[in-house]
């Protein structure tokens, strides 16, 4: 992954069950089109049916700290590689973690060559986080998450605060109230390598008018 958007589908009513599958192949449709990188964070339970469904890459929205094996109830990252998975969403907003934690999931991703997507609130958390050098840090002010105020535009000191804050040691990309490609060409421009939505595209009325508006924001 290089500059990806990220479509987390979160649990909503509106992405589940058969709905899981017609939003993955309108973002597959997409990225063919638009030659974009593509990337999607289908529910935890939907996610070997996605992977084996579309060719662009798939990530879950948690992985558990817990042992493979004789672990019940835990989603463990070698499991999810074997479902398909290519890496994970970390302690996003409406699912914090323990800062150690973050530390050895990233590890064990990276050996696992799955990728990581660690998710910050602040750049002082950008900061700490980068010294674990994850592929990507998602920038994301819990205020902003669904509600339609764009990071970019409410707050786009924090992305750039957020990039100084990494010094090079993993890639930001940001999310939080993203709803049109002003928002994501805006946040490109401030030097974001990637998007993190979920209800900017989930809520709309026609994903592929949607998502390719999005697309078009990121050239």
């Amino acid at each position: 992954m290089n500059r990806p958007l990220i479509i987390n589908f979160k649990n909503y009513a509106d992405a589940a069950a058969g709905k899981t599958l017609e939003l993955a192949l309108a973002a597959q449709d997409v990225a063919r089109k638009m030659n974009l990188e593509i990337v999607l964070a289908p529910p935890q339970p939907s996610l070997a049916m996605v992977c084996r469904a579309v060719d662009i890459p798939v990530l879950c929205q948690h992985v558990d700290d817990s042992q493979e094996g004789s672990t019940t109830g835990f989603f463990v990252p070698e499991i999810a590689k074997l479902y398909g998975a290519a890496g994970s969403l970390i302690n996003h907003s409406e699912h914090r973690i323990d800062i150690a934690i973050i530390e050895r999931l990233v590890k064990r991703l990276r050996k696992l060559e799955m990728i990581s997507v660690v998710c910050a609130q602040t750049p002082d958390e950008v900061a700490r986080i980068a010294d674990f050098e994850p592929d990507f840090i998602a920038i994301e002010p819990p205020e902003l998450i669904g509600s339609g105020r764009a990071v970019s535009k409410e707050n786009p000191a924090i992305i750039t605060d957020s990039i100084n804050a990494a010094g090079g040691k993993a890639k930001v990309i940001c999310g939080a109230g993203i709803t049109d490609k002003g928002d994501i060409a805006r946040a490109m421009e401030l030097g974001s390598l990637g998007i993190l939505v979920a209800s900017g595209v989930v809520k709309a009325k026609s994903w592929p008018d949607k998502i390719s508006e999005l697309a078009a924001g990121m050239s």
